[in-house]
């Protein structure tokens, strides 16, 4: 898809289809991190904010959810050379 670059202020903008920010995910207001590769690639990726709560839940469900196994430790003790 070939989009062109118009002048904002002192600077460029491009502007979106409303397809690519819907299938990214974004919306107005948004904030997106921009990257370019040694290539000279320009990459956008939405910019998401980190939710402290939400990962720790989502951790501590995984925890849960692994089997208890004897520790390293515990392992190392059994055999001959501890």
């Amino acid at each position: 898809m070939k989009l062109q670059l118009a002048k904002w202020g002192n600077s460029l903008a491009i502007r979106l289809p409303v397809e690519c920010a819907r299938a990214a995910g974004l919306r107005e207001g948004d904030t997106v991190e921009a990257e370019v590769t040694p290539i000279g690639e320009i990459k956008l990726t939405p910019a998401r904010t980190f939710d402290k709560a939400a990962f720790l839940k989502r951790v501590s469900r995984l925890r849960a959810s692994m089997p208890m196994t004897t520790t390293t430790v515990e392992m190392m003790r059994q055999e001959e050379r501890y």
